[in-house]
């Protein structure tokens, strides 16, 4: 059986492709918010079934819009009570997410193939070292300073998000533990919502305008809302240690296989 598509948008997926992408869509749902790479899974999955590396990018930002409900149903019991940050910081991550998609548009593809490994080893660096570079304790006028660097790291990951996202997750899980909230579980659900601030626009400006594969889309999506629903209980189940150094490693992984495959 083979799936109809619009010309220009890549190859008509078999019954096996579109079972293949929900399950990689519903993995990827899990490890992405449980504080994983999303982006791990589901990006070579559309590889995989014969996307173009453009058309895969804007097809996974598209589709990976379904973690955002999935998640915030996943995580109410961290949400609660974080109404005020999330109104705060939230507009910042959906501009952010919409010039990174607008730069998708009109860089050339590729253009950061480069840089975006060593930004992954960075944030799962941090994520190892957070719990001794984090000081609570800071002063007024360190924490005032703090939020004018948190406004900065938070609007250039939303950019880097809407434009490729790939490591997005670490480098903002990196980011929350270290300068807004030490519970994993915690900064995880936040994670979460600025991820889903930044794709939502970034995935509307790509769904009007990108080469944007429909049916893998929709399957893709469709695993991924039941998978950003159980992501949340993994985190809060798993020792803290453990959900940490497992993120982290996914983030080498993932920042090495980058690396191999421009040249590949």
């Amino acid at each position: 059986m083979r799936v109809a598509l619009p010309a220009g948008d890549g190859p008509a997926l078999s019954l096996p492709h579109v079972i293949f992408l929900i399950g990689a869509g519903l993995l990827a749902g899990v490890v992405g918010t449980a504080g994983g790479i999303t982006s791990l899974i589901s990006y070579p999955a559309l590889l995989a079934v014969g996307l173009p590396a453009l058309a895969a990018n804007a097809t996974n930002i598209v589709a990976l819009n379904a973690c955002w409900p999935g998640s915030a149903h996943g995580s109410q019991r961290e949400l609660a009570g974080r109404g005020p940050w999330l109104m705060r910081w939230l507009p910042l991550t959906a501009v952010g997410g919409a010039t990174g998609a607008v730069l998708l548009l009109v860089t050339p593809p590729g253009a950061f193939a480069r840089v975006v490994p060593f930004l992954i080893v960075t944030g799962s660096v941090a994520l190892i070292a957070e719990p001794w570079v984090r000081n609570p304790r800071s002063p007024r006028a360190m924490k005032t300073h703090r939020v004018k660097w948190l406004a900065i790291a938070l609007a250039l990951l939303s950019v880097y998000g809407g434009y490729f996202g790939a490591g997005s997750g670490v480098l903002t899980l990196a980011l929350l533990l270290i300068m807004v909230e030490s519970d994993l579980p915690t900064a995880n659900a936040l994670k979460n919502m600025a991820n889903g601030a930044i794709t939502l626009p970034a995935g509307i400006l790509l769904a009007c305008f990108g080469p944007v594969h429909w049916a893998a889309a929709a399957s893709l999506g469709a695993g991924a809302l039941v998978g950003s629903r159980l992501g949340p209980a993994v985190t809060r189940a798993l020792p803290r240690y453990l959900t940490r150094w497992a993120v982290a490693l996914l983030g080498l992984g993932l920042a090495a296989w980058l690396w191999a495959k421009p040249s590949a």
